[in-house]
């Protein structure tokens, strides 16, 4: 495939971050910016994204798409895309690349496919990349992924893992499931011991028996909250595909729940102890907790 111009949508943290390696690489990338936030719209100028007045602007000078917004609004983004596909009658090839379900990203290939452009599905692995060696994962899957490996001789690492649409997807979502999983996992047993005033004794068997864990833990933790927000969706999305696998929801519905709680912390903290203090003691948690009035009795029932 030959490219000249690229389009990023959106250019948040990873969609600036792609878009500064490909520019680096010596692409034209581009995007639409109409209703975006002064700091995205701060990001895409410092990664050198070129911002066009609409999306079928867009469409008509792209060969290719990167769709990178957060999992809730990766449907809505698909439509829109695809109904300035049909209105500039362009056929860019569109890859999806958020943090969905293979039956969610199903439903976007289709709704692209009707418009009459290509698709290809990719999940994301790693941090947002930076122009140099490659440690972000660009994995992509359907009849098209290979077109996509076009973006290798530019800066980006992309790996095609299969050739049916869904088959990128399922990978980040088991992926995810073990990083943010464990992430929300590791936070709430924190939190709990907190709050029965264990923490020190907690954190100081860590380091005699699971030093290695801790260690990621300390790292994972205190970043998290800044983009709680955004893995609430893709705990939904994962819950999603394991209940279709006929496995169960619920673990992951509460790594959503755990999200939920982070994204009200309006200063959480630098440190584990400091976002652990802080999600504690949130008036949130408080109002959702049962009593230990209505827990014993819930006990008393179940016994």
């Amino acid at each position: 495939m030959q490219l000249r111009t690229v389009a990023i949508l959106s250019p948040g943290e990873m969609g600036s971050a792609t878009g500064n390696v490909l520019t680096t690489g010596g692409l034209r990338v581009v995007t639409c910016l109409e209703g975006r936030s002064r700091k995205t719209r701060e990001q895409a100028a410092a990664a050198g994204i070129e911002d066009l007045p609409d999306l079928e602007t867009l469409v008509r000078e792209s060969d290719l798409i990167l769709s990178i917004v957060a999992p809730a609004h990766a449907r809505d983004l698909a439509t829109a895309v695809a109904a300035a596909i049909e209105r500039a009658g362009a056929r860019p090839l569109f890859v999806d690349c958020n943090a969905v379900s293979p039956a969610t990203v199903e439903g976007i290939a289709a709704t692209v496919a009707r418009a009459g452009a290509n698709v290809a599905d990719a999940g994301i692995i790693g941090n947002p990349p930076k122009p140099g060696p490659k440690t972000t994962r660009y994995y992509v899957s359907g009849p098209h992924a290979k077109e996509v490996t076009a973006l290798n001789a530019h800066g980006l690492d992309v790996r095609v893992v299969g050739t049916e649409i869904g088959q990128a997807s399922a990978l980040k979502m088991s992926y995810a499931a073990l990083t943010k999983g464990l992430t929300s996992l590791a936070t709430e047993l924190h939190i709990a011991a907190d709050i029965n005033g264990m923490a020190a004794a907690l954190r100081q068997e860590l380091e005699l028996s699971q030093p290695e864990l801790l260690q990621w833990i300390r790292r994972m933790v205190p970043t998290m909250p800044p983009k709680a927000w955004r893995w609430i969706g893709e705990m939904e999305e994962i819950a999603s595909t394991f209940e279709s696998l006929g496995l169960t929801r619920r673990m992951l519905e509460g790594a959503a729940d755990m999200y939920r709680l982070a994204a009200q912390a309006p200063e959480p903290g630098r440190t584990l102890e400091e976002v652990v203090e802080a999600l504690a003691r949130l008036p949130e948690r408080a109002a959702s907790a049962p009593s230990a009035a209505g827990s014993a009795r819930a006990r008393s029932k179940a016994g």
